[in-house]
């Protein structure tokens, strides 16, 4: 037995001698002992997405993650993972943003619709603010504006996820008639010579044209990019506001038999293996 099995509290499922492969590439922290209190001792493997891991030196290493669970005391994740807040079982919105989305993105969320409430905009914007980076949040950046505006279409208004898909593009280009620059938050992200590529300048020359292109470039005005991580904004003071603009199903999100409930269902279990 090694040193570091040893070592370990009496009653806890010992762990197999991991291949160097998962250690160097830092994969061994998608496998899970079980808690202290679990009555079920089985360890359990988080398969990481494909988007996670292509293009980084971790993609060589699935094989390494499906041949450690053949053990007998390892299994893959499906359904709960321990280590996340149940969510209940029929969720609503105020879930996820409770339960499932990081404090940091839920905080950029409500300051953004906080600060658009407080300019006097209208709860469409409001609503568009609340949701823009819902992808983000639970599920994938790239491409962030076009998952969110999938995922909330059935339940809200179709010019607020029109607003959120739009956004997407519009962030990178200015418009100084109503005081949007580009941000320099994405200079620092990106570096001073990064262009957007053709197909998001499309999307903007397209958004420009359409009506509704003050809603989504009002999305990008009120996308508060240094928000303060420390400013406390509640999700019940949204809760008038959700409650006439957003359609929570019977069944819960995830659970309506909707084109994207599956999207909601990914954040419930985002660790699933299949």
């Amino acid at each position: 037995m090694s040193e570091s099995a040893q070592a370990r509290p009496s009653g806890r499922v010992l762990p197999h001698e991991l291949p160097a492969s998962l250690r160097d590439s830092g994969l061994a922290n998608w496998i899970r002992e079980p808690l202290d209190d679990a009555v079920d001792r089985r360890r359990r493997i988080i398969f990481p997405p494909a988007a996670a891991l292509m293009g980084t030196p971790a993609s060589a290493c699935q094989g390494a993650l499906l041949a450690e669970a053949r053990h007998p005391d390892t299994v893959f994740m499906m359904g709960d993972n321990p280590a996340l807040p149940t969510m209940p079982e029929r969720p609503a919105l105020k879930d996820f943003f409770t339960l499932r989305f990081s404090k940091i993105a839920s905080a950029h969320l409500l300051q953004s619709a906080k600060v658009a409430r407080e300019r006097g905009l209208g709860e469409k914007v409001i609503m568009a603010c609340l949701l823009h980076d819902i992808a983000i949040a639970g599920l994938l950046s790239a491409n962030h504006g076009y998952w969110g505006a999938q995922m909330v279409a059935p339940y809200v208004d179709e010019e607020v996820s029109w607003a959120i898909e739009k956004h997407e593009a519009l962030r990178y280009f200015p418009d100084e008639s109503v005081g949007y620059s580009y941000p320099q938050a994405y200079i620092d992200y990106f570096g001073p010579d990064y262009s957007p590529p053709d197909y998001l300048r499309r999307e903007h020359d397209a958004a420009r044209r359409h009506r509704w292109y003050m809603t989504s470039r009002l999305v990008t005005i009120n996308d508060i990019y240094s928000f303060d991580p420390d400013a406390a904004v509640d999700y019940d003071e949204f809760e008038d506001v959700v409650g006439r603009n957003f359609r929570q199903p019977r069944e819960g999100l995830g659970f309506d038999g909707s084109p994207v409930a599956h999207m909601w269902r990914t954040m419930i279990w985002p660790n699933n293996f299949l």
